[in-house]
């Protein structure tokens, strides 16, 4: 199991769950502030890694759309390596498109970074752990609106199989090694 662990550029793919204006509204500010720097890291990494991309909204005409400096970051990344979808689900996984884009990438490793821990994050990490993918969910890049409520989220996450990592942690895992264009390129926008 060590070795499913290891996360590798070319497997691994990035899942961006529900991180919209008004849940974003809802949420502690100096938290948000910190998470959402994660959130950004996480999209950087994916363009200079090359890595694909799926973001969710759920229920937009209620919660708004994704945060505006969090979607202009997604436009930096090429659009054939990303998928937009709207969702009423919790779970990314409960809608076909997103299931049969992940399966079309051929990675089987997966960042789950958004909104809310305990919600929409763990249901959509347990239906892509049951699916047969490998999870890693940075407890940096996922929040909930009360702590206890991000504790029972990432407690949950790693009830249903998935690793509970940190930003840092995870991005240096996918470099291995200092001294290349990407360790020059993410080493300063991660620490």
């Amino acid at each position: 199991m060590s070795g499913a662990l290891e996360l590798i550029p070319h497997a691994c793919g990035l899942c961006v769950v529900d991180i919209q204006q008004k849940l974003a509204e809802s949420m502690p500010e100096k938290v948000l502030k910190g998470t959402l720097r994660n959130w950004l890291n996480w999209i950087e990494a994916a363009r200079v890694l090359g890595m694909p991309a799926v973001v969710s909204e759920q229920f937009p005409k209620g919660l708004g759309r994704t945060l505006p400096v969090v979607a202009e970051s997604v436009l930096r990344l090429p659009r054939e390596r990303v998928l937009l979808f709207d969702k009423l689900t919790f779970s990314c996984g409960a809608v076909p498109a997103f299931g049969q884009w992940i399966t079309a990438t051929g990675r089987n490793q997966w960042i789950v970074i958004g909104m809310e821990a305990h919600v929409s994050i763990y249901q959509t990490a347990r239906a892509m752990v049951a699916s047969g993918q490998v999870v890693h969910v940075p407890r940096d890049a996922v929040i909930a609106r009360t702590m206890a409520n991000w504790e029972t989220g990432l407690r949950l996450i790693e009830e249903a199989g998935a690793l509970v990592t940190s930003t840092e942690a995870a991005v240096f895992d996918l470099l291995k090694r200092a001294g290349t264009e990407e360790f020059s390129q993410l080493s300063r926008v991660v620490k």
